[in-house]
């Protein structure tokens, strides 16, 4: 088990868990829970195959810890204003590490959502493949509301999921969605009672788990670079990563 600044990672064979454990301030999110957060990549074990990412208590994350950052010292707005530009770029890049990490070829990770997940929650939920959503979970893209802008490379993956018009309208307006709303979107995998959000969890994780881990690490890689190619292009990379695996089936690969 790793534990630093508000979140931890504890590791069950080829399933990792992320939880943030801020429950007394409905788990918002500070840099220092990023830096833990971009540092658990460099802590997992080879065999790990999912990564789980919750919060504790009554809900997934209110989003960002808006005492440390309105505040005078480290890490607050202010710091980070007052740093020259190249330098005020690379700390919010370390801050969106904590996220892309999650979007690794080699892992599938999965958000279980309950309760509010907001800001910086919502965009760590859209960090994750898969979405598992109790019925009380509450999604918003609340950053324009502080005069701010998602910048913790949720925008893009929010585009990817409902398209440009509805993210645009999701984005501007900071408005809250429910979870039938988010499914209807396509924004959750599933949508469960809240007492059922653990075994819905394990029954996706199983399900992932029971594929053969290379095909499934070339099937995700197929799916993420899909939007970018042509589908001559894509019709291609089917082909080259069919041969791949019919290689290593047969031991014939390189």
């Amino acid at each position: 088990m790793t534990a630093d600044g508000g979140v931890r990672l504890v590791c069950d064979g080829p399933v990792a868990t992320v939880t943030l454990c801020r429950p007394d301030v409905l788990n918002a999110q500070t840099p220092a829970m990023w830096r833990a957060m971009r540092d658990f990549a460099r802590d997992l074990p080879g065999d790990v195959r999912v990564v789980v990412v919750r919060g504790e208590g009554r809900a997934f994350s209110a989003g960002l810890d808006r005492a440390v950052a309105g505040a005078g010292g480290p890490d607050s707005f202010a710091e980070l204003a007052a740093l020259p530009a190249d330098q005020a770029d690379d700390r919010i890049a370390g801050f969106q590490a904590a996220f892309t990490w999650l979007h690794r070829p080699d892992l599938i990770s999965v958000a279980v959502v309950q309760g509010h997940a907001i800001g910086a929650g919502f965009q760590l939920a859209l960090a994750c493949d898969l979405r598992v959503l109790a019925d009380d979970a509450s999604l918003a893209m609340a950053e324009v509301t502080l005069g701010l802008v998602p910048d913790l490379a949720g925008t893009k993956r929010l585009v990817d999921l409902v398209g440009y018009a509805r993210a645009l309208e999701i984005c501007v307006t900071g408005r809250r969605l429910d979870a039938t709303e988010a499914q209807r979107m396509g924004l959750a995998t599933v949508v469960v009672p809240r007492g059922d959000l653990d075994g819905a969890v394990a029954d996706l994780t199983a399900a992932v788990l029971a594929g053969d881990r290379n095909a499934v690490i070339e099937i995700k890689a197929l799916l993420a670079g899909a939007a970018g190619r042509s589908p001559v292009e894509q019709q291609r990379a089917e082909r080259e990563a069919q041969m791949r695996r019919i290689g290593d089936l047969t031991g014939r690969g390189e």
